[in-house]
C-alpha cells in the first residue's frame, strides 16, 4: 500500500470504530415505538378518544406528559380506575415494557374537535415524554364499534 491509501484506510477505519463506540449503527429501534392507534369516529365535534399501545425499547422508565393534534386544542390524558375515568398529567411508561391506552381503561381525550373525522381519514397527533423527544404518531379513524382486541369484529364497546 502506499501512503496515500494508508491513510485513507486509516481514517475509514478510525470513523467506523468511532461510530460503533457512539452508538451510530444506524439500525437501532426507537426509544419509544407506537402500534395500534386508532380513533373511533366521532359520534359528534365534542369529543373522541385516542387508543394506542406505546412500547417503551429502552432500559429507563418514561412518562407520556401531553399530546397535541391539529384536530382539538385540549387533548388530555384520562386513566380509568373503578369504571371511573379522570384527567392525569403523566402516564408511566415502565422501562422496556409498554402502556396500552384501550377502550374501558385508560385513553386519550380530544375534547371540543375541530372537524368530525370520517372512517378512512388519519389524524395526526404528538405524543409528548418526560425523557424521549416527541413522537408523531397517525390514528387510523375506525368505525364506531371497532374493537382493536378483534380487530374483524365491529362489535366493541363505545367509549
Amino acid at each position: 500500500m502506499n501512503a496515500r491509501t494508508t491513510r485513507t484506510f486509516a481514517a475509514a477505519l478510525a470513523l467506523t470504530a468511532a461510530l460503533a463506540l457512539s452508538g451510530c449503527s444506524g439500525d437501532s429501534e426507537p426509544k419509544m415505538a407506537v402500534s395500534g392507534a386508532f380513533m373511533p369516529q366521532p359520534v359528534n365535534d365534542k369529543m373522541a378518544g385516542a387508543f394506542m399501545v406505546i412500547k417503551n425499547n429502552t432500559d429507563a422508565a418514561d412518562k407520556l406528559t401531553g399530546v397535541t393534534s391539529p384536530l382539538s386544542d385540549d387533548l388530555q390524558i384520562h386513566e380509568t380506575k373503578d369504571q371511573k375515568m379522570q384527567q392525569v398529567q403523566a402516564m408511566d411508561v415502565p422501562a422496556n415494557g409498554e402502556l396500552r391506552l384501550e377502550r374501558g381503561g385508560n385513553h386519550i381525550m380530544f375534547m371540543g374537535l375541530k372537524n368530525t373525522p370520517n372512517v378512512g381519514d388519519k389524524v395526526t397527533v404528538e405524543l409528548r415524554f418526560e425523557k424521549a423527544g416527541p413522537v408523531k404518531v397517525e390514528l387510523d379513524v375506525k368505525e364506531r364499534t371497532y374493537d382493536a382486541q378483534n380487530p374483524k369484529s365491529t362489535a366493541g364497546t363505545a367509549h
